[in-house]
C-alpha cells in the first residue's frame, strides 16, 4: 500500500499534462454532421447534408469525435504516458511512451554489463513471455528500459537483444537522458545507484501496465512466482 502511495505521488507531482491522441484515429471515430459555412446559427449541426435556413449556402460536411470515442481516447492522471520525455528504442528509433499505447505493458528496469541480479530479470521476464497466450501475447510488449543509458546506447540494446534471442516483438529495449531516466524510475518505485564505473545497485521490479499505461500489478524479486503478474497481465489484456 505505501509503494502504491509512493507512485501516485510520484505522477501526480510531475504535473504533466495529457499527451495529444493520434488524429488518424480521431478522424476514423468522429461522426458526419452538417454546418453552416457562415455558422449563421452558431454551432448548429445537422444530420443530413442541405442548406442554410437563414444564408440558403449549402451545408459543409465536417467531422465532430463521439463523446464515448473521447473517453476511451483520454488519458488518466495516473498513466505513465503523461511522461512527456523522449526514448529511444534498440532500432535507433525516437518514440515517446504513448506511443506504446493501446498495449499491455511488462516493464523491468536493467542494465546490459550487469552480471549479477539483471540476467535473472531478463529470466523472468522470458518466463513471463513464454507463459503468456499467443492471443495475448499479440496485445504485450515486454519492454527492457536500462539505468545505464551511458553505456547501452542503441547499438549496445540491439546486440543485447540479438544475443539473447529477445530481438523481435514482442520485445522492446528502451533508454533515455539520466534525467528521463531517474523521472521514469521514481514512477515505478525502482531505486538505483551507482556503486563503481560498471556497476549499479538496483530494486528488482517487474511492472505491469494497462493499454491506459496505468499501473496495475508489480512483481518485486529474483525467481519468484510469476502466477499473479500473469493473472493481472490476461485481465489487463481482456480489457482492451
Amino acid at each position: 500500500m505505501k509503494k502504491t502511495l509512493f507512485i501516485i505521488c510520484c505522477i501526480l507531482s510531475f504535473g504533466l499534462t495529457a499527451c495529444k491522441n493520434d488524429a488518424a484515429k480521431n478522424k476514423t471515430d468522429a461522426a458526419i454532421m452538417y454546418q453552416c459555412p457562415m455558422q449563421c446559427e452558431s454551432d448548429k449541426t445537422y444530420d443530413e447534408a442541405g442548406s442554410c435556413p437563414v444564408c440558403k449556402m449549402d451545408l459543409k460536411e465536417i467531422e465532430i469525435e463521439n463523446e464515448s470515442d473521447k473517453a476511451s481516447n483520454e488519458i488518466s492522471d495516473m498513466s505513465i504516458y503523461n511522461l512527456p520525455s523522449t526514448w529511444t528504442n534498440q532500432n535507433g528509433e525516437d518514440i515517446q511512451l504513448v506511443d506504446l499505447k493501446g498495449d499491455v505493458l511488462v516493464m523491468v528496469m536493467i542494465y546490459t554489463s550487469c552480471k549479477a541480479a539483471c540476467p535473472r530479470l531478463v529470466a523472468d521476464m522470458r518466463n513471463i513471455e513464454e507463459r503468456l497466450p499467443k492471443s495475448t501475447k499479440d496485445k504485450v510488449k515486454m519492454v527492457l528500459v536500462s539505468i545505464d543509458p551511458k553505456t547501452d546506447t542503441p547499438e549496445r540494446l540491439k546486440a543485447f537483444a540479438k544475443e539473447n534471442f529477445m530481438d523481435e516483438d514482442p520485445w522492446l529495449f528502451l533508454r533515455s537522458s539520466e534525467e528521463n531516466t531517474r523521472e521514469f524510475a521514481a514512477v515505478l518505485a525502482v531505486n538505483y545507484k551507482k556503486i563503481s564505473p560498471l556497476d549499479f545497485s538496483h530494486s528488482n521490479i517487474i511492472s505491469v501496465f494497462n493499454a491506459d499505461g496505468e499501473m496495475v500489478f508489480q512483481q518485486e524479486g529474483l525467481g519468484v512466482n510469476s502466477d499473479a503478474t500473469i493473472e493481472h497481465i490476461e485481465e489487463a489484456v481482456d480489457k482492451i
